[in-house]
Parts: structure tokens; sequence; C-alpha cells
């Protein structure tokens, strides 16, 4: 049988990059080696595009012989020795008029040059399938502030909202911000995401330094009021029909979800199911669906959403490239609505053939 030739891009020019490698890493030990040909291929932090020889030995060896490095509801996940800083390589010179053949495209890259649609942009200028959302799907996704206008068009609740330019940030505008908003605030970059950027404001003071933090990673900024809520989140897989799966919860063990909350300290609890009864769980099931095709995703996203004391539902964002180790929520919540890790990979590749196929036949596009 011929085995589909898979690329894996991952890494990255974001603030996200070493998150994405430990993506790269468990969707590769994941990917049938019997129907998968898995070719690695790393973004460095200065724009290179190189083949990470520490990734394709690992996949070579198989994940049999990998070192299990921690269990998850007792499946073992393997990982290369350091996951975080996977070795790359340039591509030898001389293999320069070689160009690498591949089927399919799974890019893992999360925020800007890559989740963005700028990759997508690429991959469908060189007719190439692809994982995930096309261009546009990509780039509302990435943007909170145009997200969230789409979500507003299409009647979806959102938190309220005020979004600045780094050349319109000053004290009369922060104020303003306030008086509309109120205290506290959550101050994030628009363009970024695993809450990088991301700080809680509690008067003026720390709302001025929340937000020049956030403009280290962005020129724009989006100031969002608090909100009391659960965090209940909810994966969503397919075109036609898009399926949601059964929600889950985010208990913080930070004052918020941060990133060491995510990635450092791992002090959160993520509750899957979520304890929320049959009414809620619909409602925010169809409320995902409603915010994916608001956005006009494809394939995969997943959609955090707040719930609040009073029973509001209010979409927080949507991500077209979540996490993706076997511990992120996407695939824990497809697992947990009946569809196992592997197969998730083997249902989302098959829908990149097929959209590329959909798309192909209309006029004025070729294979």
């Amino acid at each position: 049988m011929t085995r589909t030739r898979v690329m894996l891009l991952f890494g990255g020019r974001s603030a996200e990059h070493d998150i994405s490698c430990i993506s790269a890493v468990a969707v590769a030990a994941a990917l049938d080696p019997e129907r998968y040909d898995v070719i690695p291929v790393g973004i460095a932090l200065d724009g290179r595009w190189v083949y990470a020889s520490a990734a394709r030995a690992a996949i070579e060896a198989g994940p049999d012989a990998l070192p299990p490095a921690f269990v998850v509801e007792g499946e073992p996940v393997a990982e290369l020795a350091d996951p975080l800083r996977p070795e790359l390589v340039p591509l030898d010179r001389s293999s320069a008029l070689e160009p690498i053949v591949v089927d399919v495209v799974i890019p893992l890259l999360h925020g800007p040059y890559g989740e963005d649609g700028t990759v997508q942009g690429m991959l469908e200028m060189a007719g190439v399938p692809y994982v995930g959302s096309g261009v546009l799907g990509s780039a509302v996704g990435m943007d909170k502030v145009m997200m969230k206008r789409a979500f507003l068009a299409c009647g979806l609740p959102t938190a309220r909202f005020v979004a600045l330019r780094e050349w319109d940030v000053d004290p009369a505008a922060l104020d303003a911000a306030v008086e509309q908003l109120g205290l506290p605030l959550f101050v994030k970059p628009v363009n970024m995401g695993s809450s990088v950027g991301v700080s809680k404001a509690e008067d003026p003071t720390s709302l001025e330094a929340a937000v020049a933090n956030a403009l280290q990673y962005d020129e724009y900024v989006i100031v969002e009021e608090a909100i009391d809520g659960r965090e209940i989140e909810v994966a969503v897989l397919g075109d036609n029909p898009a399926e949601a799966s059964i929600p889950g919860e985010i208990v913080p063990g930070d004052e918020f979800y941060s990133y060491d909350d995510k990635y450092v300290t791992n002090g959160a609890e993520l509750r899957v199911p979520a304890p929320i009864d049959a009414a809620a769980v619909d409602a925010v099931q169809q409320l995902a669906i409603d915010a994916f095709h608001a956005c006009r995703c494809d394939a995969m996203a997943r959609v955090d959403c707040f719930y609040t004391p009073d029973g509001r539902w209010l979409l927080n964002e949507i991500n077209t490239i979540p996490g993706f180790t076997p511990i992120s929520m996407y695939p824990r919540l497809w697992q947990a609505s009946g569809l196992s890790y592997p197969q998730l990979l083997d249902r989302l590749i098959a829908l990149a053939f097929e959209r590329h196929e959909r798309r192909a036949k209309r006029a004025g596009r070729t294979r």
C-alpha cells in the first residue's frame, strides 16, 4: 500500500514556537507508520525552513522505541529528550534541486506566521492540501478584534471590548476604556495565543502596564471587560456538517488561565466532560458551531466560552490550530467524545483532501 506523504510543519517565528514543537512530536508519534510517511520540517525562530534531524530520527525509530515521558489515562506518550528545543539543521544545499514531494501538510504553527493565514496562503498558491482552516478563517480566527466583530455581526454574544492600535494608546484612550468597560480589565495582544502577553488590570496604573506588555507582541491590543464565569471549551470538527464535541471545563490554578498556568506550573484542572447539565451542553455546542461558521473556519477549531452564574453564554475566542499534544483540550475532548487521537488525525487528513478536491472544481481554479 502506498503511504501518504505527510509534512509536519512546526516551530515558527512566533512566541508560541516551543508549544508548536511539543505538538509536532506528539502528532508524529501518533500517525500510523503503515499509512503515513512523515516528513518533519521545522521553521526556526529566524525564519529558516529546516529539516528537524532529531524529530526525523525519533520518527524513524518508531513510537515503541521512544522512552515514555509521562502517562495520560494509562496511555504512554513519547517525546524527544528535549521537546522544547528539537535540533534544527539547515537543509543540505546539495538537495536544493530535489524538492520535497508531499501529499498533504499538517501546519502545527501556533500564533503569527502560521496560524494567521500566511502559511495557508502559501500552500494555496502551491496547490497543496493542508489540514485546518483556509486563509480567511485562519486570519479572522487569529485576530481577536476581527473575530469578535464577526461574532457580533452574526448576533453571537461576546464580552464587551475596546480595540486600540499602538499610536492610539494614550491616557485619554485608557481612561475611556475604563469608563466604558469598568474594572478589572483583561488586556491582550490581538494576534497572539496561549495567553502570551495577557494581563489582568485592576486599576488605571496596572492597565497602562498591561497595555505596554501586550504591545511587545503586537501593534494592536484588545481591552476586554472581566467576565465572572466558568471557562468552557468545545472542539469542532468537520465541514459539512461541522460537529461539536462534548464540552470541557478549565479551572485555572492561577488568578486566570495564564501562560504559566498552561505550560509551566500545570496548575489548571481540566474537567472532561464539563460538569454542566444537558441543556447547557446543547447550548454551548450550538454556540461553538455558530462561532465556527461566523469566522469561516474549516475542519477544526477549539471554541472557548464563558458560562456566567446567571446562565448566560459568552464567546471568548476561537483557535484554528489548537494545541495538539494528547493532553491538550482539543484531542482530549474528541477522545472523550469517542474519537481517539490517531483517528482524529486520520479524519483531519481526510478533510484536507476533501476540501482540496472541492475547491479545485471551482471555476478559475486548477489543481
